[in-house]
């Protein structure tokens, strides 16, 4: 399919804009230490990552993707991580190659720019600002800005309605399956990043509308839309 020119673009963070998980593997690795359980390692969390530190959490203390741990066991594990979570949100994270380069190049041709993420405002907003990106955003949905999230189209039907743009004027930038179900359903256009946190599949898989390695190279897509 050949893209559309937008009028706005709603970028996803983490996995897209932060690579977070340097952070959040620390943050799981050390609740596990703190509860007595082995630890995992950045490698298996890169693969949890996507769905919110709610379903990481929950993930982690099974050590696998799909199912769920005893709500003991989750309720004792939960609040020590958002604890962990909160002193280190951006400690280890940075942004991707590109991204300073992409969100430059959107700005400089006067698209209507917002973020969308399932990561909760108290880490979200510190995250941003700590990374230098907050500012670029117009508006920041984040996980619990609304009473639901993505895959759900809420979010950026959201967005929309905010810069009184058509769906079908609008493009989500993200990473994950999660993202491109919540763009289909929307109604808007999707470019996702070949790099990000979909559960070690290729995002391919799920038929976005164009895949890059790079943020920078969304100036190439966009020049070339009609």
């Amino acid at each position: 399919m050949s893209l559309k020119q937008p009028k706005m673009v709603l970028i996803d963070v983490d996995g897209t804009l932060v690579d977070s998980v340097p952070d959040l593997a620390w943050c799981v690795d050390e609740m596990m230490r703190q509860l007595g359980y082995p630890v995992w390692g950045e490698d298996r969390v890169r693969d949890w990552v996507g769905n919110g530190v709610e379903r990481l959490v929950r993930r982690a203390l099974i050590g696998q993707l799909d199912g769920e741990p005893s709500d003991e066991a989750f309720e004792k594990a939960y609040p020590i991580f958002l604890a962990l979570y909160a002193e280190n949100t951006s400690k280890r994270s940075a942004l991707y190659p590109g991204v300073r380069e992409g969100l430059d190049y959107l700005k400089a041709k006067g698209y209507k720019l917002g973020c969308v993420t399932n990561k909760a405002a108290q880490f979200t907003l510190p995250l941003l600002k700590d990374l230098g990106i907050h500012d670029d955003f117009e508006i920041i949905i984040s996980g619990d800005t609304l009473p639901k999230k993505k895959p759900e189209p809420m979010p950026l039907l959201h967005g929309a309605k905010y810069f009184g743009i058509d769906p079908a004027e609008a493009m989500m930038i993200g990473d994950s399956k999660s993202d491109v179900k919540a763009a289909r359903a929307a109604g808007f256009q999707i470019i996702c990043m070949s790099y990000g946190y979909n559960h070690g599949e290729d995002i391919r898989n799920y038929d976005p509308d164009a895949v890059v390695d790079s943020m920078a190279e969304v100036k190439g897509l966009l020049e070339a839309a009609a």
